[in-house]
Parts: structure tokens; sequence; C-alpha cells
């Protein structure tokens, strides 16, 4: 044979490398070719190997999808506190109005009239200005009778009353408010105090 028709019907170096040997007279190396007898320690060793590998990785993907419940349950809670405050910004906004409104219905005349159908119209709207506030969570602070409570209270005035139990509110000049149970507002009130 000669060496041109071995470069022109060989594709790949193994089979060059074949037939260069037997043109020597050589022949392949069988054991080149094929791999080692595998043991049975040696398929034990793999077995476990891959086992340790395998329980490796589960115990990764455990952790990530642990991390990733974690990370979706935060980012829910916190795209919720930025809600509630930019609603509790707002509804503090509102309160004015609705101040406004209790102001308008404590000065509405008693006698029958235009005016009294004013304030029957001004009491529809402050009821359901009061309706949309609770339906949002909004609830009023109690004050009158209740004991001070500086997380709920602000104190704009004590008297000394010896008729009274110490830090009993004795008059509310401007109503509380807590959203969802955060203070909104704290109430305007009047305490007494032990001489």
């Amino acid at each position: 044979m000669s060496t041109e028709k071995h470069d022109a019907t060989l594709d790949s170096p193994e089979a060059a490398a074949a037939a260069a040997a037997a043109d020597e007279g050589q022949a392949p190396a069988a054991a080149e070719a094929h791999p080692p007898e595998l043991t049975e320690h040696s398929l034990a060793a793999d077995v476990e190997r891959l086992l340790a590998e395998k329980l490796e990785l589960q115990d990764l993907l455990q952790r990530r999808q642990a991390e990733f419940e974690n990370f979706k349950r935060r980012s829910d809670r916190e795209r919720g506190d930025i809600f509630d405050t930019a609603t509790m910004e707002t509804l503090k906004n509102f309160l004015q109005v609705l101040d406004d409104l209790e102001r308008g219905l404590k000065s509405a005349p008693a006698e029958d009239g235009p005016a009294k159908e004013f304030a029957k119209g001004l009491e529809l709207i402050y009821q359901r200005t009061l309706d949309l506030f609770t339906r949002l969570g909004v609830t009023s602070v109690k004050s009158e009778g209740q004991k001070f409570d500086p997380n709920l209270h602000h104190a704009v005035q004590k008297v000394e009353s010896n008729e009274h139990e110490d830090e009993t509110i004795l008059e509310e000049y401007q109503k509380g408010y807590l959203f969802k149970g955060r203070l909104l507002r704290p109430a305007m009130v009047k305490v007494a105090v032990r001489e």
C-alpha cells in the first residue's frame, strides 16, 4: 500500500495511526482502544460519589427554593408597607375635611327650614365619608372617660380635679384615628390630674 492511498482514504487521526502501525507491521494497541475493566470496588465508589453529589444538589435546591420563598414574602410585605404608608399620608389629609364636616354639623341650626335641609345633606356626606374610612381600615380612638394613653392621646390641657381619677380624659377637642392598628393621628384631649 502506498502512503498516498492512506492519506486519501483516512478520515480521522486514530484511523491514520492504526493504518500506519499496520504498514509498519505492528498491531494496533487494543488496550488503548478499550477502557480498563471496571471493578466492583470502583463501581461502588462511583455510586457513592454520585449519591453524595445528588444529596448535595438536592440540599442546595431546597435552600434556593426557601430563599426565594422568603424573598417573595419579604417583597410582598415591603410592597404592602409602602402602600399602607402612602394611604396613611393621604388619609391624614382627608381627616381635616372630616373635622370640618363635624364642625359644620355641630353648628347646624335646630329649627326647620332650608338650613336644616342643608344640615341633613351635610350629615349624609359625613356618614358616607365615615363609612369609606371604616372600609379602608380607619377607626377612631376612644377618648372621653378613658385613661390617658400617650401613645394614642395628645394632652393639650390639664385640669386639677379630685372628682375624677388621675389622668382621666375629661374632654376631646379633636378626634384621633388609627389605620389598621397604627396611629394615624392622636386625639387632642383635656386631662384630669390630682391636686
